[in-house]
């Protein structure tokens, strides 16, 4: 993945996310029920809720919808239950895929997510089909011009355990998934704002795709993203 660009998928899906705003509310709210559902509504002991509220956040949620929605999960109010579901398949060109997805309908979503993979050119397969391909880490993100060394110095020290300078001069820090927000912390106590930052599955290699094969991918992953019942979508195509 050294040399990797990610910086036009980056301001590719920041723009696609800047359109569908109420789309990204309804994720984040998912995300935060669970995330309290889990481990409790107390921020200071939950990491998992403290990112899903630094994304409403940024989002430009409103903190009393926030509150509201941690309240709910944590049982102050009546709430839905969702699921947490993980599909895997191939898209163009044998692109790995990965959809993480929140439902209060189990077949609803399996039979929406498969005819998405099967109507645009992919192939849903089974669990574990591709996840091996991936890596579960945290991974922030600094624009091209940024001082590299100075992220690098501040990152390592903060415990990261790798930082890449992709083609673009895009600076990707890399994490454990226990140290991501450590990590980030530090990063910007030092006044070095990411562009981006998640916990994230990362792929080991890539597959480019170019042209057709490159539009017709994105066709793909744009479809399942607008699935209702999708959080996240990983993948390893270079487009």
């Amino acid at each position: 993945m050294a040399g990797h660009s990610k910086w036009a998928n980056i301001q590719h899906r920041k723009g696609r996310q800047d359109e569908k705003r109420g789309k990204i509310w309804t994720r984040i709210i998912r995300e935060i029920t669970v995330a309290a559902r889990a481990g409790g509504g107390d921020l200071s002991a939950n990491p998992r809720l403290r990112l899903a509220v630094e994304k409403a956040k940024a989002a430009n949620m409103p903190a009393d919808r926030v509150k509201y929605n941690i309240d709910k999960a944590t049982g102050n109010q009546e709430g839905v239950n969702y699921e947490e579901i993980r599909y895997e398949g191939y898209g163009i060109g044998g692109a790995a895929i990965i959809v993480d997805t929140m439902t209060d309908n189990r077949v609803r979503t399996v039979a929406e997510v498969r005819h998405a993979f099967s109507k645009y050119g992919g192939n849903m397969g089974t669990e574990g089909s591709v996840a091996f391909q991936f890596k579960n880490v945290g991974q922030i993100i600094f624009a091209p011009g940024t001082n590299e060394d100075k992220v690098m110095e501040v990152a390592l020290e903060a415990g990261a355990d790798d930082v890449v300078t992709d083609d673009d001069g895009a600076i990707e820090v890399l994490t454990s998934p226990a140290e991501f927000e450590a990590v980030k912390n530090a990063l910007e106590a030092a006044g070095l704002t990411p562009d981006a930052a998640d916990v994230t599955m990362r792929p080991d290699i890539t597959i480019p795709l170019e042209g057709e094969d490159a539009a017709r991918m994105q066709k793909l992953l744009d479809i399942i993203e607008d699935l209702d019942d999708v959080q996240e979508v990983y993948h390893n195509a270079e487009l």
